[in-house]
């Protein structure tokens, strides 16, 4: 554009120069206008202008989303994260949205925030172990089987008067073999699960396997056949028993009868054998004068009594019912023997399934049990 200039003219019959400056501003005016209305018409272009717009929305739409330094894959975290601190602050009282983002139920979308605690403490049943071994005599051996001689019968000496000749007569002899039985399993281990469990997985086995063996052998001794298991007390045939008088109810005056059965010398020492469900039972009985026939212990030790005798309480007997024998009285030291030939081995063996990444452990326990002397023990039968 040129420059404009403004010149003003003056004549000598001009009346009214004023008018004529007015007169000549106003068209330079008027010129500088159309010129500066030509020059923005020129310059002005709708469809640039519209493209300019679209683009700059475009950078503030894009600048208005999270993680805007094109770290896409942490986008959802920054979210979440800033939704974790929004609740912090607000707790309950937090958006809907934040709420929503940090639902537990589902990781992605914030479960990761709210992890849940691993406690140390490792929950299993409890394993309910027969106390036998603490009433009968225990033995060790390193053979199959022990053999006790025993003497089935005396001598039968008479009176004889004066010249009278004497009779011969001879001991009979026996022997009583208590057999080394044997109890064993396997289980089966990966070994991914051993390298990364710290020792947890074996350490909890080795436990399992002690508790399951200590409960078969507890039953065993109890009720054991003698022919596979070793042989319970319960089962021995020789084992004399007091009737109880009725299938169902225990009566006081047959546990007298049965405690005064057995020999004084074999009474000294004697101790009740039961379950816990044979006991509730007992502690309710009351002799003549109402007194209970079960006394509590008064001093820390020492064990609760029947009739003054200590009461064991064995989880592998019977329950109180028609035809079976709930309780059993004697001295078990005398008269049961348990023979250990082998304690708890395992034998971890990483071979056998060696190409499958698992490694098999071996556990055996080799122990004997039997009746050596039935005189000193005695059971309770209940009418059939």
């Amino acid at each position: 554009m040129k420059n404009s200039a403004l010149v003003l003219e003056f004549k000598d019959d001009d009346t009214d120069p004023v008018a004529a400056v007015t007169a000549a501003l106003a068209g330079f005016k008027t010129e500088l206008d159309g010129r500066l209305s030509a020059m923005e018409t020129k310059a002005f272009d709708p469809t640039a202008f519209a493209k300019l717009v679209s683009r700059i929305d475009g950078v503030e739409a894009k600048a208005n989303r999270p993680g805007v330094t094109g770290d896409n894959d942490n986008d959802d975290a920054k979210l979440e994260t800033k939704a974790f601190e929004s609740y912090m602050r607000r707790g309950d009282r937090a958006d809907e949205l934040t709420l929503k983002t940090l639902r537990v139920s589902n990781d992605p979308q914030g479960g990761y925030f709210a992890p849940p605690e691993m406690s140390t403490e490792f929950l299993k049943n409890l394993v309910l172990l027969s106390p036998v071994r603490g009433i009968a005599s225990v033995r060790t051996t390193g053979s199959p089987s022990v053999i006790y001689p025993a003497r089935t019968g005396g001598t039968n000496a008479k009176w004889k008067g004066e010249l009278q000749e004497s009779e011969a007569s001879e001991p009979s002899f026996g022997q009583a073999e208590i057999v080394v039985r044997e109890v064993n399993t396997y289980t089966d281990i990966s070994n991914q699960l051993l390298a990364d469990g710290g020792g947890a997985p074996e350490r909890e086995l080795r436990e399992a396997l002690s508790e399951d063996f200590g409960a078969k052998e507890g039953t065993a001794f109890v009720n054991g056949d003698g022919v596979i298991a070793p042989q319970g007390f319960m089962t021995h045939p020789d084992i004399a028993f007091t009737a109880n008088g009725h299938a169902t109810n225990l009566s006081a005056d047959a546990l007298i009868t049965l405690m005064y059965a057995m020999p004084a010398v074999y009474r000294a020492n004697a101790v009740w054998a039961m379950n816990g469900n044979t006991v509730a039972v007992i502690r309710k009985l009351k002799d003549g004068q109402g007194n209970y026939l079960w006394q509590p212990s008064y001093q820390a030790g020492q064990p609760e009594t029947i009739l003054g005798k200590p009461v064991v309480e064995l989880p592998d007997m019977p329950d109180v019912g028609a035809g079976l024998m709930p309780i059993a009285f004697g001295d078990f030291n005398l008269g049961y023997r348990i023979i250990d030939r082998l304690d708890l081995s395992i034998l971890v063996n990483p071979y056998t399934r060696a190409t499958e990444g698992v490694t098999r452990f071996h556990a055996t326990r080799r122990t004997g049990a039997g009746v050596i002397r039935p005189a000193t023990l005695r059971k309770l039968k209940m009418v059939a």
